[in-house]
């Protein structure tokens, strides 16, 4: 049995919306962030020594990293969907937004984190250089978005997948205005549409609102 260990506010929401996308049975553990550091509670480091989320158990394997849990799931339940075929056009793109998520964007929304938790002054040539490229980052996104429906082209991808999180509950930790940019808020629409992220967001994170604009 597919059980998702899930942190709330974390980035296992992304495995539960998989499985609901793809309709894949789990059971769900809840886990609650320690209160006054907002860390991991001593459940998860237990369970894997990262004390991270997500972790998955699977009968007797137990897998962590949000990225690798998507690709297992994919090839053991997935079935060929949410994913492009190699000899399809988009592939290139699919597999750039996919590795994107977690290898460009979520490190530019942690570094833009941590640095403003230090109270450095406003023109600090880290400061500026950093949020110089998170706002490369965004206009990437803005001018991709302006073209497609979805990250990868037409359709919903486990691309996308990895990618609302960023832009999505990691505004809980790092505030960032989207008003500049009518594509991703647009994206952000039809992705809050969706009955299988609205159940996944439900099932996770139960009264957190959602931040899709």
């Amino acid at each position: 049995m597919l059980t998702i260990h899930h942190l709330g506010k974390s980035q296992s929401e992304r495995i539960l919306w998989l499985c609901e996308e793809l309709g894949v049975p789990y059971a769900l553990k809840h886990y609650t962030r320690d209160a006054v550091t907002n860390l991991s509670p001593p459940e998860l480091k237990a369970l894997h020594p990262l004390g991270a989320a997500p972790v998955i158990t699977d009968d007797n394997l137990l897998l962590a990293e949000s990225g690798a849990i998507i690709d297992y799931i994919l090839a053991k339940y997935g079935d060929g969907r949410l994913v492009v075929a190699p000899d399809h056009p988009d592939f290139s793109q699919y597999l750039y937004w996919l590795h994107f998520a977690n290898g460009n964007f979520q490190p530019n929304m942690g570094r833009n984190m941590i640095l403003s938790r230090l109270d450095l002054p406003a023109d600090n040539a880290v400061l500026v250089g950093t949020r110089g490229r998170l706002t490369l980052v965004l206009d990437l996104l803005e001018a991709r978005l302006g073209e497609v429906a979805y990250l990868a082209g037409a359709d919903l991808t486990a691309a996308d997948i990895m990618l609302v999180f960023s832009l999505t509950t990691m505004r809980y930790f790092y505030p960032l205005d989207l008003a500049p940019y009518p594509h991703i808020l647009a994206y952000l629409g039809r992705i809050g549409a969706r009955e299988a992220y609205q159940r996944a967001m439900q099932k996770g994170d139960p009264g957190m609102a959602l931040l899709l604009t």
